[in-house]
């Protein structure tokens, strides 16, 4: 597992800080940002924020005053001095808020994917039961393999991000049971991406897989060992990078 940076946790009644707890599979809503630069240029962070309490709600979780207790947070443990590469990671429950750094590594070429027969509690938000997810996770190098969630034969997501297929140069996601991320959102609207069972039997059909997300950003998919599928093109890869990169350049 990644080397934490910072580690921090609040009550949400009074952010008195307590003994780290990093809330894994509690009842909660967790959000994780990129974090760049001197600046500490946080991307999409409004969008992450939004949604987080969006979630929250829905959840019955939501505190007066929370929105605003999480920038003061965020804003009080990030340096002045660090020049950011770095996932940041924002996890709430019923009593605590809870925040951890982690240094981002920039996925390999010859990413592969491992399958994995399981579907999130709850896919439709970035909730904390996850405990079955890092447990594959954490024996994986997260630079070179992520593990593809499938269910009734059909793909989801990976752990980390949303999947994108290629084929004839359209763009495919999975329809049902996965959470439309941040970075997937942004893609939407860039780019027409159409929504579709993609079947585990009918992977060879495709030219290019992505991961997309705020820890992978635009990842190309090298192999699927286990399907006997290999990457056949970088185009849209290369079509998503860019879009990618100009906005990071100007956010």
């Amino acid at each position: 597992m990644a080397t934490l940076l910072l580690k921090k946790s609040y009550l949400i009644k009074d952010l008195k800080e307590i003994k780290f707890k990093d809330l894994w599979n509690d009842h909660g809503i967790f959000t994780t940002m990129r974090v760049m630069g001197k600046d500490k240029k946080i991307l999409f962070f409004k969008e992450h924020i939004e949604n987080l309490i969006r979630s929250l709600k829905i959840y019955g979780l939501n505190k007066t005053n929370l929105k605003k207790n999480i920038f003061k947070i965020i804003k009080n443990s990030l340096s002045k001095n660090t020049n950011y590469n770095h996932l940041l990671r924002v996890a709430i429950n019923k009593k605590i808020i809870s925040i951890s750094l982690r240094k981002r590594y920039k996925p390999k070429l010859n990413f592969k994917l491992k399958l994995l027969n399981y579907k999130r509690i709850d896919p439709s938000h970035k909730n904390l039961k996850y405990k079955k997810i890092l447990s594959y996770l954490k024996k994986l190098d997260n630079t070179e393999y992520d593990i593809a969630l499938h269910k009734n034969k059909k793909f989801l997501e990976t752990g980390t991000s949303n999947l994108l297929f290629i084929k004839n140069n359209r763009v495919y996601s999975p329809k049902n049971n996965f959470y439309s991320g941040i970075t997937f959102k942004f893609f939407c609207k860039k780019i027409k991406i159409n929504l579709r069972d993609i079947y585990l039997k009918n992977i060879n059909s495709f030219d290019e897989i992505l991961l997309i997300g705020s820890g992978k950003a635009v990842t190309s998919v090298f192999r699927i060992d286990e399907l006997k599928w290999k990457r056949k093109s970088l185009n849209f890869f290369n079509k998503f990078n860019k879009i990618y990169q100009k906005k990071i350049n100007y956010a």
